[in-house]
């Protein structure tokens, strides 16, 4: 049976609901896609605007003067410490690190594109606190690399 074969004997006003349904039905997905914003940039990107790390300072065990980002990994959370907060940490999930970073202006990058970190394992710490210490540290040190900054490691006494 053909379509128009289907449509005889169908009242007009039906036929003219199917035309109408089928035309809107084309026409709409394409007026969203022409008005959709492009996604804003990720926080991997953001980061690019900051100048790439000073090697002589990507390297150097950082002081008690260390101007850029600095974060201590801990088994429940991320600290993030900036010039730019005078000193307050702000805590972080291990996958909020990067955006927190990207939010940052121009003038917590003073030494370029670099963070320390510190990884807070006690002696005393249970086998499960290390695992997440670990697997905090694999998060944040991927999501770094991916995003190509320098990661200063501080070891720890």
């Amino acid at each position: 049976m053909s379509f128009s074969a289907a449509l005889r004997g169908r009242p007009a006003g039906f036929v003219f609901v199917l035309v109408f349904d089928l035309m809107l039905s084309l026409a709409l997905p394409a007026c969203s896609r022409q008005n959709a914003l492009p996604p804003p940039p990720d926080a991997a990107t953001l980061l690019q605007a900051v100048p790439a790390a000073d090697p002589a300072m990507s390297s150097q065990q950082p002081t008690k003067h260390w101007s850029n980002p600095y974060l201590v990994i801990r088994a429940d959370a991320v600290g993030l410490l900036t010039s730019v907060t005078a000193n307050e940490e702000q805590i972080l999930k291990p996958g909020e690190v990067l955006n927190a970073l990207a939010r940052l202006p121009a003038s917590a990058w003073t030494y370029g594109r670099v963070v320390a970190i510190l990884v807070e394992e006690k002696p005393t710490a249970s086998e499960a606190d290390k695992i997440a210490i670990r697997r905090s540290r694999g998060i944040v040190a991927g999501d770094l690399e991916g995003a190509h900054v320098a990661i200063n490691w501080i070891s720890t006494p």
